[in-house]
This record gives C-alpha cells, structure tokens and sequence, in this order.
C-alpha cells in the first residue's frame, strides 16, 4: 500500500492480505492520523473505516511497550469488537502488539486482569469499557490513541456522556471520531473535547 513513510512491516502484511492501493480516505487521512493531531472522519458505509483504524493504530504504536493501553478503540457492538480484533492479528502479523477486546458477554473479572498486565490495544463496546475502567482504576493516561467508530451510530444511542466521560480521564491523547455522517452531536462533542480538530469528509463514489 503505498502510503508516505509506512512501516515497512505494515506495509508487508498489507501486501499479503492483497491491500496494494490505499483509498482516498486512507490517503488523504493517513498523515494527518499519523501526526498524532484530532480528526473527525466521516466516509460511506463499506469503505474500509475499519481497515483504517487498524493500519493507522499499527503504524503509531509500531511495537509493543511495557505499560498500560495505549490505544483504546470503542466500537457498537460484540460483533464489532470481533471484527477488528481480527483485522488486528491479520494486519498486525510483523509486530508484536497486544490486542484485546471487550463486550457485555464477556467475563468482568477475567478481562480485568487481562488489561492489569498490561497492553497495546484494548477494542470494547461503551458500557464495558466504562465499567472496567470506572471500578478497575486502570490509569488511562498512557492512552495515545482515543478512537470512537461508529460515532453517529453511538452518540444517537446516548453513548456521548459515557465517551465523554472516557475521554475526560485522559490527561493528553489523539482523538478520532470515524462516523457515516457528520451530525450535530458529533460536531458538538468534537468541539468540547478534541483540540482543532481537523474534518475529513468522503464523498460516495457511487
């Protein structure tokens, strides 16, 4: 994938997975999401958000660390959770970081102690990561990278308080919303907690 400066190590598993050609969302967006600077991101459904999410993580924690989470990704669902765990091991395979995902179904306790020893990324749906956090005591200022997918989706099932929440208990990170459709919620949350964030919007090319 021919992207400026890509990990090379990305770039091989990429090529391997038959992604030669970036989109124009993954062009146009990849500096700005590497510069560690906030975004808004909208684009159509099906156009590889996910993908985008998973390479761009990749590409800023290029390898793992010993410490506390410093990707956290808040997806819809139990379904999405599984999916870009997935695309993480697939695209993540010359790198050594940790993935771990978290949803309503899963065991409180059992992912408690998963993330106490420590990780790269931790996926999870609103209410579970609030949960484990809020009772937990994780320390979130080694967040790097704070992602919502999905964001129109979630902010219109009243999930913004809680992201808002997350997103207060870290000190100083990279915010990203990706969404379908910039709404007015979305506008809004950017504006409280994003610093200048910069908007990326993708037309249909249908």
């Amino acid at each position: 994938m021919q992207l400026k400066k890509i990990n090379p190590n990305l770039q091989q598993a990429l090529i391997e997975n038959d992604l030669i050609e970036a989109n124009e969302m993954q062009q146009d967006t990849f500096s700005t999401i590497k510069s560690g600077a906030d975004a808004v991101i909208q684009s159509p459904h099906g156009s590889g958000k996910t993908t985008t999410i998973v390479l761009n993580v990749i590409q800023r924690l290029e390898k793992t660390l010993d410490e506390s989470t410093r990707a956290l990704i808040i997806v819809e669902n139990k379904e999405k959770v599984l999916e870009m765990e997935e695309l993480f091991l697939k695209y993540g395979t010359y790198t050594d970081l940790s993935i771990f995902g978290v949803h309503e179904k899963g065991d409180t306790d059992y992912d408690k102690n998963i993330i106490s020893l420590g990780l790269d990324i931790l996926i999870g749906t609103p209410n579970k990561i609030n949960a484990l956090f809020s009772s937990a005591g994780f320390n979130m200022n080694t967040i790097k990278m704070f992602i919502v997918d999905d964001a129109d989706i979630l902010f219109r099932n009243r999930f913004d308080a809680t992201i808002m929440r997350l997103s207060a208990s870290v000190e100083k990170t990279q915010r990203i919303f990706f969404c379908t459709e910039i709404t007015e919620r979305i506008e809004v949350l950017a504006d409280k907690i994003m610093i200048e964030p910069v908007f990326f919007e993708m037309e249909d090319e249908d």
